[in-house]
């Protein structure tokens, strides 16, 4: 199967000095992967087909996270045992895997949206974001660094698990979250959700899909990932989020049975900052960066939604380049080298 990639530009933006004099701000924000990290499927069965067509998104959030299914301090999923010919899950993931995992049998249907893929056996929602334990770390004591770690767990489901938010909506819970001493990274994050184009693009940082034309098969995103932390030089600490979320997928239209998946990987890093030392607000995130990889969205659209292309809707025309990649190989790192362009993956 071909998909293809497009650019992967990198970006920088400094967070702006407000504090009183020999306070700090905290770090800069990079958006690592922002202007390309959007992958389309373009082949069918068998050859290569090509280039540049789309579909459209939509989304807001006005969300509770103990009302989204699977919340992360709520999801029972994992616990789950095989039933109706469905694999067994997988143990959460606890280190950086060794290799890609091999698929399950099958092909996707509305039943079985996840047949055919390792996302079989990943757990539901935001039980599949697995946290260590907390523990104290530089001048961040073991209940600090506890809070830091669910504040980054629930930005990741605010912004990718929300039933709303994947549906078009705003992302108003995982935009609250966000320290608003930030104001450069806030800024460009609402420049991207009212104006989006090639350099503000939401996607980067929330899972959107237009509802006027795709539909979400069931209720369940698959989730595999996990944080970590680690004492920075100045005694601060780094949270590190890398997870993947894979999202199945039909059209809008009445009767359409055919199922696509859109596999998103995040990763996000996030610092726990001392509120005596340096301008940041309790309770909220400090980003530090972030970078993305999709799977399955047309390439070079940035209307601020991710568009997964179906087979019998696929378009003609150049071969997609760059080496194909397979998006649920979790032991890669992502390529923040990307060029301009589009690649391939080997499976959706």
């Amino acid at each position: 199967m071909s998909v293809e990639r497009p650019a992967s530009g990198r970006r920088s933006k400094n967070v702006s000095s407000q504090e009183p004099e020999g306070w700090r701000t905290g770090p800069a924000w990079r958006e690592m992967n922002g202007r390309a990290a959007r992958k389309r499927r373009i082949l069918g069965a068998v050859g290569v087909v090509a280039a540049a067509a789309a579909t459209l998104a939509v989304l807001r959030p006005e969300l509770v996270l103990s009302r989204i299914p699977g919340a992360w301090d709520g999801g029972k999923s994992d616990a789950k045992t095989a039933s109706h010919g469905t694999p067994a899950p997988m143990a959460p993931e606890t280190a950086r895997p060794s290799g890609a995992p091999g698929s399950t049998e099958g092909v996707a249907t509305p039943d079985r949206p996840f047949a055919g893929s390792p996302a079989e056996q990943y757990a539901d929602g935001a039980a599949g974001i697995v946290l260590p334990e907390a523990q104290a770390v530089g001048t961040m004591s073991q209940e600090q660094v506890a809070a830091g770690l669910k504040l980054a767990k629930d930005f990741l489901v605010a912004a990718n698990l929300d039933p709303a938010v994947i549906r078009g909506e705003r992302p108003a819970a995982a935009l609250a979250l966000l320290d608003p001493y930030q104001d450069d990274l806030v800024t460009h994050t609402n420049t991207a959700l009212g104006k989006p184009d090639r350099d503000h693009d939401p996607v980067t940082l929330f899972s959107r899909f237009d509802a006027k034309e795709v539909r979400m098969v069931g209720e369940t995103v698959k989730t595999r990932g996990r944080l970590t932390f680690a004492e920075h030089k100045d005694g601060s600490v780094g949270i590190h989020a890398d997870v993947t979320f894979v999202y199945p997928l039909a059209k809008k239209a009445q009767g359409s049975r055919a199922v696509e998946r859109t596999i998103v990987r995040r990763v996000l890093d996030t610092d726990l900052l001392d509120p005596e030392r340096f301008r940041v607000t309790p309770g909220r995130l400090t980003v530090r960066s972030y970078d993305v990889d999709i799977a399955n969205s047309a390439c070079g659209v940035h209307d601020g939604f991710l568009h997964p292309v179906f087979d019998e809707g696929r378009p003609s025309g150049k071969a997609p380049s760059g080496p194909a990649v397979d998006p649920y190989d979790r032991s890669r790192d992502l390529d923040t080298g990307r060029g301009e362009g589009c690649g391939t993956v080997t499976r959706t």
